[in-house]
Formats: structure tokens, C-alpha cells, sequence
């Protein structure tokens, strides 16, 4: 099952081979002590999670030294597949619930990620500047834009400008009508062929 991953990212080195196929394990682990992932969802855990949170490197190729925030990361997605993805990348991981922060750091140490911190906090909380935000449908986007305001670096380094890339589905036009910066969607359909990604999309947000 591990191919998912190695069919759709052929160029990966043999460490990173190897943390990708550590982490079914790692989360069947700490999921039957902390509840990260859900249950239903550990059957296909590999293309809902992890080949889900990489589809934002089929958007953009983070350039070395880049600085993310992964905001509302559960258990650890997008921000732990894409730290492996990228290891010359800065993640920030934070999650306003404890235990999740703590499984998150489990795994990040356990695969020996040294591109990794997190933080047990509110996004609103955290006074650092960034140039991409990423999440995963923890809120409407109007709502979430809010929560990270400011919190971007004026200097872009990357091939989009500084901004929100945010992982979510279904019909987003409504919701996008209210977001008076710059944004733009990407089907990840076009990038996967499973079911799963029919109506899954990366958006875009321009914030700076």
C-alpha cells in the first residue's frame, strides 16, 4: 500500500521511503491511545491523510529555507507528510488541543524530523511571521483568513507570493465570494485518480 505514496512521488530518497512507510504504523499506534484519526478512516489512512496532505506539493514546490505554519493540525496533517517531503523546509505545528500536539511530537521525534517544532496553542497566538499558512478544512475560509492576518513575511521566496494553502472539498463558491483577496482553486483530480479526490481541492490564497 505504501506504492501510493512511491507511484506519485517517484523522486523520493531512500530516508524518506522510509518515514513514509513508518507512518501507518506510527498512527495505528497512537491512535488506539489518543483518538487523532478517524477510525473509519485508518483503512485508508495512507490516501486520505497523507497522499491528501501532499497534494499541496503537486501546487508548489516549497524553496529551501521556506517557512510554514500548519494551523489546526490535528494529528499531524498536511504538516508531517510535507515535512518529509520537504526536509529543508520550516514547519510550525499547532493545534489547540494538547493530546493531539503531543501525538504530533511523538511522531515527528520517532521519524526523526528535524524541520518540525509545534506548539499547543491558538493560531492567533502565535507571533511569528511565515510564508505559506496551511490547514486542512478546520473552518470557513473568511473565518480562518482572520485567525492568520499578519502573520505572513513580506519577502517571497517561493513561485506563488506568501499566502493560504488550504486543503478542503466540495463546492467552495459560496464561501469563496466573501474572500476579497486574491485566491484561486486547484482540483487535486487532476492529480490523483482515486474516488476520494473527486471534489477535493487545494486552495489559494494571495496574503501579502
Amino acid at each position: 500500500m505504501d506504492n501510493i505514496i512511491f507511484t506519485h512521488f517517484p523522486d523520493l530518497t531512500d530516508i524518506q521511503k522510509t518515514q513514509f512507510s513508518a507512518l501507518s504504523d506510527l498512527y495505528e499506534f497512537w491512535n488506539a491511545q489518543i483518538n487523532v484519526v478517524s477510525r473509519k478512516d485508518m483503512n485508508d489512512f495512507l490516501e486520505r491523510h497523507v497522499l491528501n496532505s501532499l497534494g499541496i506539493a503537486k501546487i508548489i514546490n516549497f524553496e529551501e529555507g521556506t517557512k510554514v505554519l500548519d494551523v489546526g493540525t490535528g494529528g499531524g496533517f498536511p504538516g508531517i507528510p510535507l515535512a518529509i517531503l520537504f526536509p529543508k523546509v520550516d514547519f510550525f505545528l499547532v493545534d489547540s488541543i494538547g493530546k493531539k500536539i503531543k501525538v504530533v511530537r511523538a511522531v515527528a521525534d520517532e521519524l526523526g524530523l528535524k524541520n518540525v517544532r509545534t506548539a499547543h496553542e491558538r493560531a492567533e497566538n502565535i507571533n511569528e511571521k511565515f510564508d505559506f499558512v496551511v490547514s486542512r478544512a478546520v473552518t470557513r475560509m473568511p473565518a480562518f483568513l482572520k485567525w492568520v492576518e499578519g502573520k505572513f513575511s513580506l519577502d517571497c521566496n517561493n513561485t506563488f507570493p506568501n499566502g493560504v494553502l488550504y486543503l478542503k472539498g466540495g463546492d467552495l463558491i459560496e464561501e469563496m465570494s466573501q474572500v476579497t483577496y486574491h485566491h484561486n482553486s486547484f482540483n487535486l483530480s487532476d492529480y490523483f485518480s482515486q474516488d476520494f479526490f473527486e471534489t477535493k481541492k487545494v486552495v489559494y490564497v494571495q496574503m501579502v
